[in-house]
């Protein structure tokens, strides 16, 4: 006899549990192989070049995503791509081989894929209007949380190389067993709906409806991948120590882990586009007042917690925004996007920044963040709700 878990809030938990578990196993997984690769002696572009494995298994699976989740509801895919993930991680150990690494790191990137995906669907598709933005803060909070507590697990690679993988697979398996409470779900679909066209033509509706949604995402994944990848480098350039760089990185979570649940509980009040208004300009000013401040490495890890205060939620406020505009039988499509776009950002970040310091020897590397957000803010402030709507009418 089989045991589900009925009630939506019991849901709702098991599925935050698995998002915050993933995120715990990504934020392990970087800062992990890289001190591995380099205490191995392999080079640091080589060593860059591998990190990319995870962005392009998202990418690479994410048009053949869509389809599946309709035929065969939210709770396989999580399934798989959970599964994927736990033995990605425990075959880690098998072989130390960059190649090796970087297809289980492709892998990981395809089974998180799955995971966010599928998870993020099911939540904006089960959640009311009223509690949709404190429901996507949450899930973006136990992400953030997660992703957060990974690189605590990185010393453990002195006592057992293979012990941060073998703990971050049990971890990601406790959590995948929960999947098995649930009963399967399928996203919305009505006859003659825009769910029933082919993938192309879901894909070219939900742009044409929500495109002014994908940007905080990408802005977002832009944002995080240049700062993880690209200010430390920067910042040694410019003298300041190791261990405040780590600080002020470490700031910024701190800011975007406490505002994550107020923000969203606000847009659900005020209004997503409103509130990513405040967030957006609130984070270019941050940056930008932090440039004229680095030689003071406190006062800018004060700021760096006050940009991420602002700028710590656009991935959720985004993700709300495009359910907001979206019709319910293209939600799937509209978070696939968002993924996409996330993961665009995550890619473009590391080489345009690279390219900034190498180009600009003058200008500090937080403007080029801060004009990224103001030119985002620029176009959602100029994009009125009228002409959203209109987008919809038309499309419909």
């Amino acid at each position: 006899m089989k045991i589900f878990l009925k009630s939506e809030r019991a849901r709702f938990w098991v599925l935050v549990a698995i998002v915050s578990i993933s995120g715990f196993s990504q934020g392990m997984l970087l800062p992990l192989i890289a001190v591995i690769f380099e205490q191995d002696g392999v080079s640091s572009a080589l060593n860059g070049l591998s990190a990319t494995g995870l962005y392009i298994g998202t990418l690479v699976i994410a048009p053949f995503m869509e389809p599946q989740l309709r035929r065969f509801g939210y709770k396989p895919l999580i399934l798989v791509g959970g599964g994927l993930v736990i033995a990605s991680l425990l075959a880690f150990p098998l072989w130390k081989s960059v190649l090796f690494w970087f297809v289980l790191r492709v892998l990981i990137g395809i089974g998180d894929q799955a995971l966010h995906f599928s998870t993020q669907t099911w939540i904006t598709s089960f959640s009311p209007q009223h509690r949709l933005g404190r429901n996507i803060a949450i899930y973006g909070m136990s992400f953030s949380v997660g992703f957060g507590a990974g690189p605590l697990f990185v010393p453990l690679v002195g006592i057992f190389e293979a012990l941060p993988f073998i703990i971050s697979g049990i971890l990601c398996l406790i959590a995948w067993s929960l999947v098995f409470l649930l009963r399967n779900d399928f996203p919305e679909t009505s006859a003659g709906s825009m769910a029933q066209k082919g993938t192309i033509g879901r894909f070219k509706a939900a742009i044409v409806i929500g495109w002014i949604a994908f940007l905080p995402p990408l802005g977002y994944g832009f944002l995080e991948a240049s700062l993880n990848a690209i200010f430390p480098v920067y910042a040694l350039r410019q003298s300041i120590d190791v261990a405040m760089v780590s600080y002020m990185l470490a700031a910024f979570s701190i800011g975007a882990i406490a505002t994550q649940l107020p923000l969203g509980a606000l847009s659900d009040r005020i209004g997503r586009r409103k509130v990513l208004l405040l967030a957006l300009f609130g984070g270019a000013a941050a940056f930008g007042i932090a440039s004229f401040f680095e030689s003071n490495a406190w006062a800018t890890l004060a700021l760096f917690i006050v940009a991420g205060m602002f700028v710590g939620s656009t991935f959720s406020l985004g993700i709300s925004y495009m359910a907001d505009l979206m019709p319910r039988d293209l939600l799937p499509t509209g978070n696939l996007l968002c993924g996409i776009a996330f993961s665009i950002g995550s890619l473009a970040g590391p080489v345009l920044g690279g390219l900034f310091l190498d180009l600009t020897k003058e200008l500090s590397f937080l403007l080029l963040i801060a004009a990224i957000l103001l030119v985002i803010f620029t176009v959602i402030a100029l994009r009125s709700n009228t002409e959203s709507n209109a987008a919809v009418e038309e499309t419909l």
